[in-house]
């Protein structure tokens, strides 16, 4: 089948977004509506309403943004999602009956890591990692120029043992989610600040407690990058972006404590740039499909 346009869809807990997207990565018409989250059937339902809501002419493909596990080869959503009602379903055919197109699924935060890769802040690079901290946080790795199409919840990877506790459902410790999302640091606010303050009076103080938050997220992408082998950190999510001066210096250090030699001296850290990554990446995605 040849097309030259596709449709991207980001699910998000508040709301969904979808869009025309090109193979040259460009988005066209959009749609925006809330996120249902009375049922699963009821949000697959909507979905599939908001594909339709779209022009079809030309669009060859779906590729779904959502944020979960997702098993890629057997186009299933795994285990239960924080903030929307998607659990163990195979969605990649749920959805394709709804739509009578074919359809690609894969987690939200690899969808934007994709599309920085190709057309954002990770241009150039060959291997790259991003860092979406958000309400909570999430990733995506891109290897030798291709999505690295596996598990990447780097949001729950430890970096303090026995840690203070993971949010939501997970029942972990230590996970970099507890010390670097935006809710993570929404508690910071309020034993450094007050019981009204958020993570935006932080970084609105430029407080030096945000040194502590950039201390650790550089702790986990030394990490990531002796695993990973990444030349180029990208930052995304409505934390990541607006602290993102006041937490990379810190980062930087931390990287250089973890990161194997010379690594930690070459790696570039960057803030991410596309307004819509995960719907251009969802679109990336749904190309795969023809």
């Amino acid at each position: 089948m040849t097309a030259n346009r596709v449709i991207g869809v980001d699910l998000g807990g508040t709301k969904v977004l979808a869009g025309i997207v090109d193979d040259e990565g460009k988005l066209h018409e959009t749609v925006e509506r809330p996120t249902v989250t009375t049922s699963q059937t009821a949000l697959l339902d909507e979905l599939a309403e908001v594909v339709r809501a779209l022009p079809q002419h030309g669009v060859g493909a779906v590729g779904f943004g959502i944020p979960t596990r997702v098993d890629a080869e057997r186009g299933r959503a795994v285990g239960a999602a924080v903030n929307v009602p998607v659990r163990d379903v195979a969605f990649r055919d749920e959805m394709q009956q709804r739509i009578g197109l074919p359809v690609e699924i894969e987690n939200d935060a690899s969808c934007a890591a994709y599309a920085e890769f190709r057309f954002g802040a990770g241009r150039g690079a060959r291997d790259m990692l991003m860092l979406t901290l958000g309400t909570g946080v999430g990733g995506g790795a891109v290897t030798a120029g291709r999505l690295f199409r596996a598990w990447t919840e780097f949001g729950h990877m430890v970096i303090v043992a026995d840690g203070i506790p993971c949010q939501g459902a997970c029942s972990g410790r230590g996970h970099l989610e507890a010390y670097c999302s935006g809710r993570a640091v929404d508690g910071l606010a309020r034993q450094v600040l007050g019981e009204d303050a958020t993570a935006r009076d932080l970084v609105r103080e430029q407080h030096p407690a945000l040194g502590g938050v950039g201390h650790y997220l550089g702790i986990a992408i030394g990490s990531l990058v002796n695993i990973f082998g990444a030349t180029r950190i990208v930052i995304g999510g409505g934390f990541g972006m607006a602290a993102f001066d006041q937490l990379v210096p810190h980062a930087r250090l931390g990287v250089l404590q973890e990161a194997l030699s010379p690594a930690g001296q070459s790696l570039e850290i960057a803030r991410a740039e596309l307004d819509a990554a995960g719907v251009i990446g969802a679109g990336l995605v749904a190309f795969e499909a023809l």
